[in-house]
C-alpha cells in the first residue's frame, strides 16, 4: 500500500526499497467549473540542480519541449493538453541509477501553459497530486495530494528527490508562486527571456 504524505514531509525512497532505480512521477488533476473558453493546460518539468539548488546548465530543465535530459535520466512523457482521463494527466520517467553524481536534487514543477493570456491560475485546479510508482512491478510507492489553497498562483513546487549518501529521498514542497514557468526557470537559475 502506497504511502501518503503531506506538505513538507521527507520519506526515503530507496532505503526501504531495494533495487529500486526506474520510477515514474505521476502528476493529476482536474479543474473547477471554468468558462473562460480555453483548455486548461498545465505541464509537469523537471529541473536538475547541483548543490546550490540551480541548474548546471539549461539542459538541466526537462520538459514538454525537451522532453530528454543529455544523460538519460530523466524523460517526461507525452504533453496532455487538456487533462481529460482518468489517472495520471502526465508523468516524469526517472532513472535514479543515471542521474549524473553532480545533480543533487530533481525538482518537479507544474505550471499552466498560457496562464495569463488565458486568465487562469492553480486556484481553478483541483484533486491535484504527485504520486512515485516503481517502474519494474507498476506499484505506487508514495502519493501527495495537494490540499493546499491557491488563488493566483500559476506554478507549484511540487516535491523533489534529493541524495543523501547513496540513497534517494523524497520531499514534498506544495509552493506556488506567480509568473508561471519563466518565474520557476528564474529560480532555478536558467534566463527564460
Amino acid at each position: 500500500m502506497a504511502i501518503s504524505l503531506s506538505k513538507g514531509q521527507k520519506i526515503d525512497l530507496t532505503k526501504g526499497n531495494a533495487g529500486l532505480s526506474k520510477i515514474c512521477v505521476g502528476l493529476g488533476w482536474d479543474t473547477n467549473k471554468y468558462d473562460g473558453g480555453a483548455d486548461f493546460d498545465l505541464d509537469a518539468s523537471a529541473f536538475l540542480l547541483g548543490a546550490n539548488d540551480k541548474v548546471t546548465k539549461d539542459e538541466d530543465f526537462v520538459f514538454y519541449k525537451a522532453k530528454l535530459h543529455p544523460s538519460g535520466s530523466v524523460e517526461c512523457g507525452p504533453d496532455n493538453q487538456t487533462g481529460e482521463g482518468e489517472g495520471d494527466d502526465e508523468h516524469i520517467d526517472v532513472d535514479l541509477s543515471k542521474v549524473p553524481a553532480v545533480y543533487q536534487k530533481v525538482a518537479f514543477v507544474a505550471t499552466i501553459y498560457d496562464a495569463e493570456a488565458r486568465k487562469q491560475n492553480f486556484g481553478q485546479v483541483s484533486n491535484a497530486y504527485i504520486r512515485i510508482v516503481n517502474t519494474a512491478n507498476e506499484v505506487e510507492i508514495m502519493r501527495y495530494d495537494l490540499a493546499e489553497e491557491f488563488s493566483i498562483e500559476t506554478a507549484v513546487i511540487v516535491a523533489e528527490l534529493f541524495r543523501e549518501g547513496s540513497e534517494w529521498k523524497f520531499q514534498t514542497i506544495g509552493n506556488g508562486l506567480k509568473g508561471g514557468l519563466m518565474a520557476v526557470c528564474s529560480k532555478f537559475g536558467i534566463d527564460a527571456n
